[in-house]
C-alpha cells in the first residue's frame, strides 16, 4: 500500500512538471475568423481543424456560432460575390427635370474594359 503522507523523509519523485505561460491563450479576432472560415469548408472536420490549430474543438464551434451571429466577420473566399458601389462621373443638378426621352434613361457601367447599358425606361434614379 502507498503512502502519500506529505512525509519529509519520503524520497522525492523523479517526475517534474513545467507550466509554459499564463494558461490561457488569446486568440486575435482575425485568427479566430479565419480557423471558422477553415472548419465550414466543404469536407473539413472540426476536430482536425482545431488540432491543426491548437485549439479545442468547443472554440471553433463556439467561433462558427459567432460567426452565424454576427459578432465574428469571416474573411470572403475567392469564389465569393460581393457587390462595390458604383460612382457616376457626373452629378444630374438638383433642379433637372426629367425628360420624357428613352435616351435619357440610359445606364452605362464600364469597368476593365467590360461595358454594360441599360437602355429601358426606368423610373427617377436620383
Amino acid at each position: 500500500m502507498d503512502d502519500h503522507s506529505d512525509d519529509i523523509r519520503r524520497p522525492l519523485s523523479p517526475r517534474i512538471e513545467v507550466f509554459a505561460g499564463a494558461g490561457r491563450k488569446r486568440w486575435p479576432d482575425d485568427l479566430k475568423a479565419q480557423i471558422a472560415a477553415e472548419s465550414l469548408e466543404p469536407g473539413s472536420v472540426v476536430t482536425d481543424v482545431a488540432r491543426r490549430h491548437g485549439c479545442r474543438p468547443q472554440q471553433v464551434h463556439d467561433w462558427r456560432r459567432r460567426a452565424r451571429l454576427g459578432q465574428l466577420v469571416l474573411p470572403a473566399s475567392a469564389d465569393t460575390l460581393s457587390f462595390v458601389p458604383v460612382m457616376s462621373e457626373s452629378a444630374l443638378p438638383a433642379a433637372a427635370e426629367p425628360s420624357g426621352s428613352p435616351e435619357a434613361a440610359v445606364v452605362t457601367v464600364e469597368f476593365q474594359g467590360a461595358r454594360v447599358r441599360c437602355a429601358e425606361r426606368l423610373a427617377l434614379l436620383y
